[in-house]
């Protein structure tokens, strides 16, 4: 996913660092922002396998 906005990216890499929970996104559900806050939150997230989880 692209990031438009490092601003609000770097809003949600701070929220999750402060123990917010993804609820506290302030921006409008579906709106880019939204968006980029949320890739922000999740940054530091493994992304998850269409191919479901390895059995490594």
């Amino acid at each position: 996913m692209a990031v438009v906005s490092s601003r609000i990216f770097e809003e949600g890499k701070a929220a999750k660092a402060m123990g917010r929970p993804d609820s506290a996104n302030p921006y409008e559900a579906g709106s880019q922002e939204s968006l980029d806050w949320l890739e922000g939150y999740t940054a530091d997230e493994p992304e998850p396998s269409a191919a479901g989880p390895s059995e490594d």
